[in-house]
């Protein structure tokens, strides 16, 4: 019993590299948040300023944009510290990383879901698209996405709050991810464990579904498409989408839909880095370059900026 104890303050081991690699990779990872945060502003503001992406699929890639910058800043910045020298982290911060952390990684899966039933009532129902998608509807599904992801992640870190913890308290990761945190308790953690995992499944693989039928019917009905040039213009207004899918679904579900002795944990990390760090700041990018609207949009404003005019058209 004396090494049972409510826990007060966790050691994040972070990367065991030399000091030299760690400030190399504290600049690298500082500018890639950096880089992140201008490129989703940019995006939303972007959005927000131009009336000619005043429709549903830029409202719902602006509110992607809105959750990456939240959802890397709930890690970034305790890597940095992390890479700095600072490791320490209080209970309190732990399960407020965890619940930030579940919370907006949920709802950035659950709009991807919504991003994907919305592109295929673009291209299998263009009539009626209008009506079906219209703003009311895209917000009510917005709100749902955030509110299912927020409440349901709630009541995980609450079950997990109620644990003992063994000395020492240390946790073999660069921040407060379930897995390494659970073998630090005292306690049998077999239903903590079940209930991650049904929650992982759940949250993850509903949602892949429902991208996954949505691009079945979206690929047949494209393919009954007469003309090429037909084809073509909608797949492209798939593409930036499906591209950020397969990164994002391929690399979460590597790090948690799987038995968590698979790999070792410094893969885990690595696959971490990218999945919070990297990512965040590839789908900005990938929008830009493979939509023709953002880089249309993007041209004119460059244009209109160097002859002195606001353009917001």
């Amino acid at each position: 019993m004396e090494n049972q104890s409510s826990a007060t303050q966790f050691f994040l081991v972070g990367f065991t590299i030399s000091v030299e690699l760690q400030l190399f990779l504290f600049v690298v990872f500082f500018a890639i948040y950096l880089l992140t945060l201008t490129c989703n502003v940019g995006i939303i503001s972007l959005v927000y300023v131009n009336t000619r992406l005043h429709t549903t699929m830029y409202f719902l890639l602006s509110q992607l944009s809105f959750v990456e910058i939240w959802y890397t800043s709930s890690i970034a910045p305790k890597l940095l510290a992390n890479l700095a020298g600072w490791k320490y982290i209080s209970f309190p911060g732990c399960l407020f990383q965890m619940f930030f952390y579940f919370s907006l990684g949920s709802t950035e899966f659950f709009l991807l879901g919504v991003m994907a039933v919305d592109r295929y009532l673009a291209i299998c129902n263009p009539l009626r698209y209008p009506s079906i998608m219209n703003g009311q509807v895209c917000i009510q599904a917005t709100i749902t996405c955030w509110s299912v992801a927020f409440i349901s992640v709630f009541f995980l870190v609450l079950l997990i709050s109620r644990l003992t913890f063994c000395k020492p308290k240390i946790i073999n990761h660069f921040f407060c991810d379930i897995p390494p945190l659970l073998k630090l308790s005292c306690q049998d953690t077999f239903l903590e464990e079940i209930v991650v995992f049904f929650f992982a499944c759940s949250i993850i693989l509903t949602s892949l579904l429902i991208t996954v039928v949505s691009y079945v019917l979206i690929i047949s009905s494209i393919f009954k498409i007469p003309s090429t040039k037909g084809r073509q213009k909608a797949f492209s207004t798939c593409a930036s989408h499906f591209t950020v899918v397969t990164i994002l679904y391929g690399t979460v579900i590597f790090i948690y839909v799987r038995p968590s002795a698979s790999y070792p944990m410094d893969v885990n990390k690595v696959m971490n880095v990218f999945n919070t760090v990297v990512t965040p700041l590839l789908n900005p990018i990938i929008y830009c370059l493979r939509n023709k609207d953002v880089k249309e949009v993007l041209k004119k404003a460059k244009w209109s900026r160097r002859n002195g005019l606001s353009y917001t058209k």
